[in-house]
C-alpha cells in the first residue's frame, strides 16, 4: 500500500485524526487555514474514490455570484502543488473531478443556492470557507443534508473562517463545542510554518499603522473597531492608555444608568443601558446592558440584580422617555418612578442630535475608564458604530442605523448629561452684599 506526506500545520494534525462530524479552524490572515482545508479536501475525495466510493465534495460560501467568487481557484493551487492529487484529477477552467469520475467538485453560494444544495445528490464533504457571514438558516439547511454514511466513514461538515462578533451563528454553533466530534481550532500566522516573508513585512505594517485592526486581521480577534467608526481611535487610545480594565464603582458615589429606549414589539430596537458613575472630571463606564423586545420588568430585574437600586440609582432618558410604549400604555419615565428610581429625562437636542452626541462623546472619551469584562458587549457597539455612505455620490449620510446605533445613543447620552452636571466656572458673588447694594 503506497503512503503519501501532506504537509500541515501542526495544529491541524489533530484536527483531520480520527472520525468526526465537524472539523475547522478559525484565525487571522496569513495562517494557511484555506489552504489546508482545499488540500484535505482534494486528499478526503482522493481517499473516498481509491475506497470506491463516489460522491461530491461541496465547496461553499455565503456570496457566491460566480465561480471567481468561489472556492475552486484555491483547490485547484492546492491539487496543482501534490503531483499524485495532480494525478488523480482532471481540472478544467470551471470543474474539477476525478479521472475515475467517482468524485466531483461542487461550487454553491449558501445565500441563493441553499435551497439547491439538497438536490446535489450523494454530498461527502460539505467544506464552507469564509464562514462567519454565514446565517442560522443556511447552516440549519445545509447539516442535514449530510447524511451519508458507510462502513468507518461519514459525510462531515469542514468550516474555515475568520471571526468578526462572536454572535456570529459559526461561533456559537461550533467554536467552543465540547461535542468530541467536533474538532475545531484557532489557527494564526504564527502557526503557518511556511509564513511568506511578504506576509511578515505586512504584518509588522499593519502592527505599527493599524494597531485597531491588527488583533482581528492578524490574531484572530473579534472585531473591536471597524476602520472608520466614530470611536475606534477614541478606544485604541483608551486600551492603550489602561483605561479598559478592572474598574471598581465608587461606593458613595450615585449610579447613573444612560438608556436608549427599544420597544416591546417583537422587531422594535434594542433598549440599552449603560451604567457609569460622575467622580469629578472622571467617568467610571462600569457595565452594559442590552434586549430587544422585553418588558419593562426584564430591565428592571436585571438592574435590581446587579445592585442598581433605587436608592442609588438615577435613571437617565433620552427625550422619548416621555411617550408611551405602544404594546404597555405607560411611559418609561412613569414606569421608572413607579418602582422607586429618580429619573432625568434629556430634552430633545433638535436635527442632528445624533451628531452632537457623537461630537460631545469624543470630546469626553479621554476621560473614560472602563469596566472591561462588563461593558465588552457596549464596547463593541461603540467600534462598529460608523457612517453610513453614499459610495456613488462619495457623501456621508450621518450615523448608520444598525444593531450598534442602540448603545452608542445611549452612550451619547452619558457625554451630555455629564456636561449638563459638569462643574461651571467663572466669577462668583457674595449675594449678601450684592443685594445690600440695591436695597
Amino acid at each position: 500500500m503506497a503512503t503519501v506526506r501532506v504537509e500541515l500545520p501542526d495544529k491541524l494534525i489533530p484536527v483531520f485524526e480520527g472520525e468526526a462530524d465537524v472539523r475547522g479552524a478559525h484565525g487571522g490572515r496569513g495562517s494557511a487555514k484555506t489552504r489546508s482545508f482545499a488540500t484535505m479536501t482534494a486528499v478526503r475525495g482522493y481517499m473516498y474514490g481509491m475506497a470506491g466510493i463516489s460522491g461530491i465534495l461541496l465547496c461553499g460560501r455565503q456570496f457566491m455570484n460566480s465561480l471567481e467568487d468561489s472556492s475552486l481557484e484555491e483547490c485547484k493551487r492546492a491539487i496543482e502543488d501534490e503531483p499524485w492529487l495532480a494525478d488523480y484529477y482532471e481540472v478544467g477552467d470551471k470543474y474539477i473531478r476525478s479521472r475515475d469520475r467517482r468524485i466531483s467538485f461542487a461550487f454553491a453560494g449558501l445565500d441563493r443556492n441553499i435551497a439547491s444544495i439538497k438536490s446535489k445528490g450523494r454530498i461527502l464533504l460539505a467544506w464552507v470557507d469564509e464562514a462567519e457571514p454565514v446565517t442560522d438558516e443556511a447552516w440549519s439547511t445545509l447539516i442535514p443534508t449530510l447524511r451519508e454514511e458507510g462502513t468507518g466513514w461519514n459525510a462531515e461538515l469542514w468550516v474555515t473562517w475568520n471571526p468578526k462578533r462572536k454572535t456570529a451563528p459559526v461561533d456559537r454553533r461550533f467554536r467552543n463545542s465540547k461535542d468530541p466530534r467536533v474538532k475545531v481550532v484557532e489557527l494564526n500566522w504564527r502557526d503557518n510554518p511556511k509564513f511568506p516573508a511578504k506576509l511578515e513585512r505586512d504584518r509588522q505594517r499593519d502592527l505599527a499603522e493599524r494597531p485597531d485592526q491588527y488583533e482581528h486581521i492578524w490574531e484572530g480577534a473579534y472585531v473591536s473597531v471597524v476602520e472608520g467608526a466614530y470611536y475606534a481611535s477614541d478606544l485604541t487610545k483608551a486600551k492603550a492608555e489602561g483605561r479598559i480594565g478592572r474598574v471598581a464603582a465608587d461606593p458613595l458615589m450615585t449610579f447613573r444608568v444612560h438608556c436608549d429606549i427599544g420597544g416591546t414589539g417583537a422587531r422594535s430596537d434594542a433598549f440599552t443601558m449603560w451604567v457609569d458613575q460622575f467622580i469629578g472630571k472622571e467617568v467610571r463606564v462600569l457595565d452594559y446592558y442590552e434586549a430587544q423586545g422585553q418588558p419593562m420588568a426584564t430591565h428592571a430585574q436585571w438592574l435590581r440584580e446587579r445592585g442598581y437600586k433605587p436608592e442609588n440609582t438615577t435613571i437617565v432618558l433620552p427625550h422619548d422617555g416621555d411617550q408611551q410604549d405602544k404594546v404597555y400604555s405607560v411611559s418609561y419615565r412613569t414606569a421608572f418612578e413607579q418602582i422607586g428610581y429618580t429619573v432625568v429625562v434629556i430634552p430633545n437636542m433638535g436635527r442632528g442630535a445624533a451628531s452632537a452626541r457623537i461630537e460631545v462623546a469624543r470630546r469626553l472619551f479621554p476621560s473614560m475608564w472602563f469596566n472591561e469584562e462588563t461593558t465588552e458587549p457596549g464596547r463593541a457597539a461603540l467600534g462598529w458604530y460608523h457612517e453610513k455612505k453614499d459610495d456613488e455620490r462619495g457623501i456621508g449620510l450621518g450615523p448608520n442605523h444598525d444593531w450598534a446605533s442602540h448603545g452608542a445613543d445611549a452612550f451619547g447620552l452619558i457625554a451630555i448629561d455629564h456636561t449638563e452636571n459638569a462643574p461651571r466656572t467663572g466669577v462668583t458673588f457674595d449675594t449678601t452684599s450684592f443685594a445690600s447694594e440695591f436695597a
